[in-house]
């Protein structure tokens, strides 16, 4: 089983390196299969469809910000390290300019198609799931609305860094002035 899973996020890794380097018109099973470098097939085995195959990439996206956020969020319990775990967490995204094109592509792409905005409303609400109680613990009256705020934020932020990148990028203070406001 763990070489299907292995396989499986092979796949969607190559998936989402498609996606951040060619855009949503280039992801086919086969540009998957030959940017993963594997049998022609191999991406249809485990993804039918293409939605299918988008479906898995929103997954795997969810799946890598979780894993960057445990990475570099750790423990916060006040704004100002709140400020500084989504200022490390915002920096990285920004680095990963591949991963956040292809996050951004499959926003782009739920914009026309109603179900995968769907699903991407399901990632949100797993995102919740452990954003509103940090929020809560950092003193926000309405912890469900400021993460909605601070996750637009997040991707105006990273939109601006992808397409003007500067060298000072400091998203951290953007954090600190958004949270002095959540929080008072």
């Amino acid at each position: 089983m763990s070489r299907l899973v292995t396989r499986r996020q092979q796949v969607l890794d190559a998936a989402i390196r498609v996606l951040g380097t060619a855009g949503p018109r280039a992801l086919t099973h086969r540009a998957v299969d030959a940017e993963a470098g594997l049998s022609e097939g191999s991406t249809s085995n485990l993804f039918r469809t293409r939605d299918a195959l988008v479906g898995g990439v929103v997954e795997r996206l969810l799946e890598r910000e979780r894993e960057l956020w445990g990475t570099l969020a750790g423990d916060v319990s006040t704004p100002d390290e709140l400020a500084d775990a989504l200022g490390r967490v915002v920096g990285e995204l920004a680095a990963e300019r591949v991963l956040t094109l292809a996050r951004h592509a499959v926003f782009v792409d739920a914009a026309v198609r109603p179900e995968l905005g769907k699903r991407i409303a399901e990632a949100h609400e797993r995102i919740a799931e452990w954003g509103v109680p940090i929020l809560r613990a950092v003193g926000s009256a309405d912890p469900r609305a400021d993460l909605a705020l601070l996750l637009a934020t997040v991707d105006g932020l990273l939109t601006n860094q992808l397409a003007n990148p500067r060298p000072d990028f400091a998203p951290a203070r953007a954090f600190r002035v958004l949270l002095k406001g959540i929080t008072a």
